[in-house]
């Protein structure tokens, strides 16, 4: 099992079926993200793939040259169109030309459950004299000018990889609307980023930028360490997923909350980007039937143990622990965002060669060097390249 997300979560879950299963051995193989999607392709496309290997947009092109299993007859068989949440599996169909996403054949099944939202430092709210978290954009804006005038880092962000595009999503979910930007998302024709909602939420990226509210090292620190730095009290605010939960848990305790980035205006929806660590199988697999077991697995009550210890969102919910602390907050707005319909696919899987484009392209924009439009303009050309 090829994988790149919370390698104590995957062990563990692969240990587990193990146990239920002492005829079965998973060897999991772990690689950092970038370099996981970067290699993903040759991997797959390889004599002797993995047989199992964690989903990711790169997929949907090779499930389109038949080189990834179509999981409908076990899906059908197992039931799970009925076990797993119906919104976590139809983010994982895709047609038969690869390109549009929620609709056709099931590619993967998801372990757990991903929602981004905002993290925040709870005695360093105090000290900036913040006495709630933000319950609308403004509030956040106004926090961050608060954490500045008290001499402190607003935001920990880490544009070298996915922390910008964390950061730039979150502020496009709460501008625009939903539906439009899964339109975009899923490859809809006639669907553009070039919007006006979409040019306000990059010019405030520069903003906070120039401002001072994330360092000025940003571009040149990972989301990993951006979340490190934000664990050791050196922010007010961190933008990420419920995936670094349990580091930052164990690090401030009961002094760290998370909530969904705040609406526009008071009252707004809730939005927040998600998806799931999920699997998908070779069709090159020689165990077909073993795979497919481990895929059923993911929903039994001992994986979701694993995934809800691991800061997931498992997708048997009726089976999770009862979750506190951050742990609790992460469910409580999970559960705000899919009841008002709000989880949105991440921004990268629009296209294969959009990761690439989103995270330079943030970089320049935090630096100063391209104009937000150009920014925008930049996306949609490798959109309407990949969907013409």
């Amino acid at each position: 099992m090829a994988f790149t997300d919370s390698p104590d979560m995957t062990k563990a879950l692969a240990d587990a079926f193990h146990a239920k299963y002492p005829n079965i051995t998973i060897t999991t193989q772990y690689t950092q993200f970038n370099d996981y999607v970067k290699s993903l392709k040759l991997t797959m496309s390889s004599a002797t793939p993995p047989d199992i290997v964690q989903y990711n947009a790169a997929l949907k092109d090779l499930s389109a040259a038949g080189l990834i299993k179509d999981l409908t007859p076990y899906e059908q068989a197992y039931g799970w169109d009925t076990s797993f949440p119906k919104s976590a599996l139809d983010m994982l169909r895709v047609d038969s030309t690869g390109k549009i996403l929620g609709t056709g054949k099931l590619i993967a099944v998801p372990a757990g459950l991903s929602l981004v939202g905002l993290y925040y430092n709870k005695t360093l709210m105090k000290k900036a004299g913040i006495t709630a978290p933000p319950a609308t954009l403004a509030d956040f804006e106004a926090d961050l000018e608060k954490a500045k005038a008290a001499g402190l880092t607003g935001l920990s962000v880490g544009s070298l990889d996915t922390g910008g595009l964390h950061l730039w999503g979150s502020l496009l979910n709460v501008l625009w609307d939903p539906q439009a930007q899964r339109d975009w998302v899923n490859g809809k024709a006639g669907s553009t980023i070039s919007t006006p909602q979409a040019l306000q939420a990059t010019q405030k990226v520069g903003e906070y930028a120039s401002k001072g509210y994330f360092p000025s090292s940003a571009n040149g620190t990972s989301e990993n360490d951006s979340a490190t730095a934000f664990a050791q009290g050196k922010s007010v605010f961190h933008i990420n997923g419920n995936w670094a939960a349990a580091q930052l848990a164990k690090a401030l305790g009961d002094q760290v909350g998370f909530s969904v980035m705040p609406p526009a205006t008071a009252g707004g929806k809730a939005v927040g980007n998600g998806f799931s660590v999920s699997y998908a199988v070779s069709a090159k697999t020689q165990h077909p039937e073993a795979v497919a077991a481990f895929l059923n697995f993911l929903q039994s009550p001992e994986a979701t143990k694993i995934e809800a210890e691991g800061g997931f969102l498992p997708p048997n919910a009726k089976a999770a622990p009862a979750a506190t602390g951050v742990l609790g907050d992460l469910v409580t707005a999970n559960q705000k965002v899919v009841g008002d319909d709000g989880l949105i696919p991440f921004q990268d899987f629009a296209a294969p060669a959009m990761l690439d484009a989103l995270e330079s392209g943030l970089q320049s924009v935090i630096g100063g060097k391209e104009q937000p439009q150009a920014f925008l303009d930049s996306l949609q050309s490798v959109w309407s390249e990949y969907h013409s």
